[in-house]
């Protein structure tokens, strides 16, 4: 007996592929939507974009699909993950309806003087998420907490100087017995 031809480009429809395999099929399709929300939005920051009413049914719809999925049941995975998808094209739609802006990070580079490496510095969490692919992000809060660790002696530097240029850090070490090297 032979079979007509089956579809390669969509593992979903394909009548002949293992269950498991149709719902690893859509479950891929529903991150890949969720990533490009992510790229466009930011990370989890698209729910809280709409209203309270919408935000509730979004994560309703996402339980109904967790729970179809650990039922391993196909055609139940398949009703959820289509109302999944349609979630997703519902809160994308209430954000730009509702003047919901898209993600548009502000990226500051500089390069490491020891290792000529580039990092980059965003403002926010969401703008770290989406550049972190292309190399170190820092955000403003971890530089914050990078300013912080260094003690009130930097602080106190920048105060009492304004406009001083931070050149180099480094560990102190004094020999005790030799003193401090001049210039301090």
């Amino acid at each position: 007996m032979t079979h007509p031809a089956r579809p390669s480009h969509d593992l979903a429809s394909d009548p002949w592929a293992p269950s498991n395999a149709v719902i690893q099929s859509m479950v891929e399709g529903l991150d890949l939507i969720a990533a490009d929300m992510e790229r466009k939005w930011g990370i989890g920051r698209l729910r809280l974009l709409v209203s309270d009413l919408l935000r509730a049914k979004f994560d309703a719809q996402r339980g109904k699909l967790e729970a179809a999925i650990a039922s391993g049941r196909e055609t139940y995975v398949r009703v959820q993950a289509e109302g999944m998808r349609k979630a997703w094209a519902a809160l994308d739609k209430a954000a730009t309806e509702t003047g919901g802006q898209p993600l548009s990070p502000q990226v500051w580079e500089c390069v490491l003087p020891e290792t000529g490496e580039i990092v980059a510095i965003v403002r926010t969490e969401a703008e770290a998420s989406a550049v972190c692919r292309h190399g170190r992000v820092f955000t403003l809060a971890e530089i914050a907490r990078l300013i912080a660790a260094l003690g009130d002696t930097v602080l106190g530097v920048k105060q009492a100087f304004p406009g001083a240029e931070i050149t180099r850090i480094g560990l102190a070490t004094i020999d005790w017995k030799e003193g401090d090297p001049i210039p301090f």
